[in-house]
């Protein structure tokens, strides 16, 4: 399967490497399928902690490929920005979807979910599963 349809995944952090190492790991584990379209948006434009709007967008758009946009947010106000931009309506690609997930775990069921060509409801599906992982 090409990457044309696949379900873009943002990962917005508030720090650029662990967005970035999300995201890497994520890829990593999809097991040489498809290349599921990920995009890091971690921290803001100056390289500081935080969340930008701005990175968020470019990301979002750099991975729509028409199949729709899971966003996986790692703390609050992460949440409260993608909240304000699918508020405005016009900042983000159409089926973009904030996905209750926990971070690492969502970002990998994300991903690998995708590289299977699901659809938008899958992948959040999978992500927001994740939360039932248990470790103990």
């Amino acid at each position: 399967m090409s990457d044309d349809r696949l379900v873009g995944i943002v990962l917005v952090s508030h720090s650029a490497a662990v967005a970035a190492a999300v995201a890497e790991l994520a890829q990593g584990l999809t097991g040489g399928g498809p290349h599921v379209p990920v995009a890091p948006a971690g921290g803001t434009e100056g390289g500081g902690l935080g969340t930008s709007s701005e990175l968020v967008v470019a990301a979002a758009a750099s991975v729509d490929r028409g199949a729709g946009v899971a966003v996986l947010t790692d703390l609050g106000s992460a949440v409260l920005t993608v909240k304000a931009l699918l508020a405005e309506g016009d900042e983000l690609p159409d089926d973009t979807r904030l996905v209750d997930a926990p971070f690492v775990e969502g970002a990998v069921a994300a991903v690998v979910t995708a590289a299977t060509g699901a659809d938008l409801d899958a992948v959040a599906a999978a992500a927001a599963e994740a939360y039932s992982y248990r470790k103990a």
